[in-house]
């Protein structure tokens, strides 16, 4: 009577994700990125993000069932919405206009991987809602915490309207700081600009 021939072992995606852990996940994640940035979300097969990263596609599907997952978690881990950046040091009472310095430098809009993920969000967000809905709630927390480093460092209480129009004067040169680098223009001032927002929320309404 011969002996039973062993089932060939089948190998199981779950088992690299054991033995490569995080790092696979965040190859993965790199290339799509990269891809994503340089040749848009729909022209990019699966096939190509799981070769760039040196894993499988069963592997990738094991991590992100979907394209549409990966861009999701792209713009969740590496673009959060909130919290935006810490607070602690940036405010001081009566110096609004470096208040306002120091919150650009601590969230660093320009440096590369934001300006790689920029590229994405600016190219995907006609087509994808999920990217829309993002970049509306990334907009309204930076609102939001301008406003309240506004009002904290400001010594005179500020109406709802000057302190919203403020913040949005200053988010818009944020976003022009941040995309200078992704244009190769010239980056705006900043120190300058802050400023002038500080000194337009004490001016008297109507004046020039």
């Amino acid at each position: 009577m011969k002996a039973a021939k062993p089932h060939a072992l089948q190998h199981h995606p779950a088992a690299d994700a054991t033995e490569g852990g995080e790092a696979s996940r965040a190859r993965i994640l790199d290339a799509a990125e990269t891809r994503f940035a340089s040749d848009g979300f729909d022209a990019t097969p699966t096939a190509r993000i799981a070769t760039e990263a040196g894993v499988g596609k069963g592997l990738l599907f094991y991590y992100f069932p979907t394209k549409l997952d990966l861009l999701r978690t792209l713009l969740s881990e590496r673009m959060p919405t909130a919290p935006l950046c810490d607070t602690a040091g940036l405010v001081r009472a009566g110096d609004v206009a470096g208040s306002l310095v120091r919150l650009a430098r601590r969230l660093d809009l320009g440096r590369h991987e934001s300006l790689v993920l920029r590229t994405i969000i600016f190219r995907e967000a006609s087509t994808h809602p999920e990217v829309r809905e993002h970049i509306a709630t990334l907009r309204k927390e930076l609102l939001a915490l301008t406003e309240h480093v506004l009002d904290a460092a400001s010594t005179s209480r500020l109406t709802p309207a000057r302190r919203r129009n403020a913040a949005h004067t200053f988010m818009a040169v944020l976003f022009d700081d941040a995309n200078a680098g992704r244009f190769g223009g010239p980056a705006p001032d900043l120190a300058g600009t802050a400023r002038i927002v500080a000194a337009g929320m004490t001016a008297r309404p109507g004046a020039n």
